[in-house]
């Protein structure tokens, strides 16, 4: 075996093999990297067929409008104008967001922390979930008004029992050992609380986070479906009444991209959050 010169006896095919670590970690790059790449690939052929098969007559753009014609109803409605609307519709959708994220995670943490409170109101919890919220819709308008506080109500009611719900039997699915452990050794319910309860449900937090995404957005434009003067939904309802379908596909767009930005932003706090118990 020669000396290359540089102080090293091994052969240069041995010196750059990769280790198993730098191997799993290049195949795990490739993978994500192939992932978004066919992601990409899937939204262009989706398009791409979208504008086809109208361009052909398989069906009709005045119904179902096309890719081109919704980036011309864009192009055609004034920056201002679409700005309110969204600028209406984000402001409701995120409000509602971290208001029923917040009042759920607490509602569950009294349930978790009452056990007689919590076997008291469980069947009402059941009943609310299954109660279809937009039959409320006429009550919250007379409670609350026919305005923005409105909508943002019925975001909450959507979003609110779901949490109670998610993140509740996440508490409750913590080892009982461990809980029991910590009480043998004097600790008080909020230490359990916030030294076991909250870090081992910390996924299932996020996951919660996850959900509500969607359903914020369902709630807003379903308050907006009953009560708006401004949004996206309003922008639909519009379209729809005057049968111009690309303004209701244009605001149906629209929101994919909003509540696919929303997404993206819990899912950047996920990685966050992963990467700091990582590293602590």
């Amino acid at each position: 075996m020669k000396n290359n010169g540089k102080g090293s006896t091994l052969p240069a095919k041995i010196r750059n093999a990769k280790t198993p670590r730098e191997l799993y970690l290049a195949k795990r790059r490739n993978y994500k990297i192939s992932v978004i790449l066919w992601r990409i690939g899937l939204f262009a052929a989706i398009i791409g067929l979208w504008e086809l098969i109208t361009a052909i007559g398989w069906m009709d753009s005045f119904i179902t409008s096309s890719p081109s014609r919704i980036i011309k109803t864009m192009c055609e409605i004034a920056p201002a104008e679409i700005f309110k609307h969204i600028g209406f519709t984000l402001a409701e959708c995120i409000i509602g967001f971290i208001a029923a994220s917040g009042l759920g995670i607490v509602i569950a943490i009294l349930l978790w922390r009452f056990a007689r409170l919590r076997h008291i109101l469980e069947p009402y919890i059941v009943v609310l979930n299954a109660l279809p919220k937009i039959a409320l819709g006429p009550i919250i308008i007379i409670w609350v008004g026919a305005g923005i506080q409105a909508i943002i109500v019925m975001t909450i009611l959507i979003c609110i029992i779901v949490t109670v719900i998610s993140v509740l039997n996440g508490f409750m699915s913590v080892d009982e050992g461990k809980v029991f452990l910590l009480k043998s050794m004097g600790a008080s319910q909020f230490q359990i609380l916030t030294k076991l309860i909250l870090p081992a449900n910390v996924p299932s937090l996020v996951n919660m986070l996850k959900i509500n995404v969607g359903l914020a957005w369902v709630g807003t434009i379903m308050g907006e479906y009953l009560v708006s003067t401004a949004g996206l939904g309003y922008m639909i309802i519009y379209g729809s009444q005057v049968f111009k379908m690309d303004i209701v596909m244009t605001s149906t767009v629209i929101l994919c991209m909003l509540a696919a930005a929303m997404y993206l932003s819990v899912a950047a706090v996920e990685k966050a959050i992963k990467r700091r118990y990582h590293t602590d």
